[in-house]
Formats: C-alpha cells, structure tokens, sequence
C-alpha cells in the first residue's frame, strides 16, 4: 500500500489559504491515481510543532539506550512526527512564502525529523562526507503560494527564493528522491497575472500527480535528484 503524508504549513484555513487548496486537491487526484491510497495528514499551521531546545539537543546526542525518561519525553513529538516520515512514499506539502522562506511551524517540523541516529548518520570514518541519510525512494510534491512573482531559477527574485532551496538541501535527509513543485504567485497583485498563475497551477495538477504516481516506488534506492519547478506564467 501508498502512503501519502499531507503537510499544510499555512495559519490560514479554509478558502483563504491557496496553498491548502493546491495541496488538497493534489491529494484528491493522486487518490484517483494510486488505489487503495494511504493519507496521513499534519496541519502545522493549526498545531505548530514545538521547537527544538537545549533538553532536546541533549536527548538526541545521547545514545538511544542511555537516555532518561526526560530525554525520552524531549523526542517524543520527534519519534511520532520520523515515524509518519518514514511511513510514507510520497510527501505533499502546501505552504506559502512567509518573507522569501518557510513558515516558522514548516521549519520546527523540519528539525523535529531531521535527526541523527534516525533520518541521517553520523560517522568519523567516512571524513569529510560523515552525514549520510538513511531514509530514501520518497517524492516530494511542493505546492506554494507567493505575494510576488519571479521566484524561478533565473527569475527576477530567485535569489530571493529561501523556501524551495532549503527543501533542495534538506531533501536527501528526508529520504527524497525527486521533488516536484508547483506555485502560484501574484497572490498580493490580485490581477489577471494571479488569475492565470493559479489556473496553470491546478491545471498542471493532475500531470504532476500522473508522474508522481509512475514513479512511486516504496522500496527504491535513489541519490537525491533536481527540483522540478513549475509557476504559473502570467
């Protein structure tokens, strides 16, 4: 059986959240496309989770074996947030651009399961490349929303762009394989730009979804591969 993780990282809820509406309806044509579809949904954006301190640092650079009740307690939203990580074959994540990055709840979840000892090693003996994940054979659908426009590879505000890059770096940690995006931008100019970027968008849904589903293959072994990137052209 598939299993789809479902992340929305927007505060907004309902219709006034695109970044939601992109990833539930992502979710609904997968479904149309993978039988018997398995879907774990996290709403960061309604329970946020918590962010990483010194008494999880602690916890989680001491050996499994040697940790306190405390220690166990400081990881336990980690272990259940790793263990819905390492269920899945496809992650779908909706969230919008909060000032050129991710929100704060979508990078709280990203330390919670980016850890040594459960998603990535750690091991002097291999020098300089010492950090070597250990999850793979995932996809990971990107779905964003912009107030602005030109945050593509080359556009006039990609260098601006800290949101997609950071799941580019990130992706091996999260046993990605291949990531897929789609965006809409122009949210803030409401015009016929912003109409058309979302139209693209959805329509571009069921392509990627299509893809997607091709290429799900629980049990494969991949290096982390480019994003794909896709924006509505206004």
């Amino acid at each position: 059986m598939t299993t789809l993780l479902h992340i929305d990282a927007s505060v907004r809820s309902g219709e006034r959240s695109l970044s939601r509406r992109l990833s539930r309806e992502f979710v609904e044509a997968l479904t149309w496309e993978v039988p018997n579809l398995r879907v774990l949904q996290r709403d960061l954006g309604a329970l946020p989770p918590p962010y990483v301190d010194e008494e999880w640092i602690a916890a989680a650079f001491t050996a499994a074996d040697s940790r306190t009740a405390g220690m166990n307690d400081a990881l336990a939203v980690s272990e259940e947030l790793i263990g819905e990580l390492e269920a899945s074959d496809v992650i779908v994540v909706g969230t919008p651009m909060y000032n050129y990055g991710m929100p704060a709840p979508l990078k709280a979840w990203l330390d919670q399961v980016v850890r040594v000892g459960r998603t990535f090693c750690f091991d002097l003996a291999r020098g300089d490349f010492a950090i070597q994940p250990i999850l793979s054979g995932k996809a990971l659908v990107l779905l964003t929303s912009a107030g602005e426009f030109g945050f593509e590879p080359g556009g006039v505000r990609g260098a601006m762009n800290h949101l997609n890059p950071h799941f580019a770096t990130v992706q091996g940690y999260l046993g990605v394989s291949s990531i897929h995006h789609l965006g809409v931008e122009y949210q803030e100019f409401g015009d016929a730009r912003h109409r058309r970027s979302l139209d693209v968008a959805l329509s571009s849904i069921p392509k990627v979804a299509a893809e997607v589903a091709s290429r799900v293959r629980p049990s494969r072994v991949d290096a982390p591969g480019a994003m794909t990137f896709m924006y509505g052209e206004a």
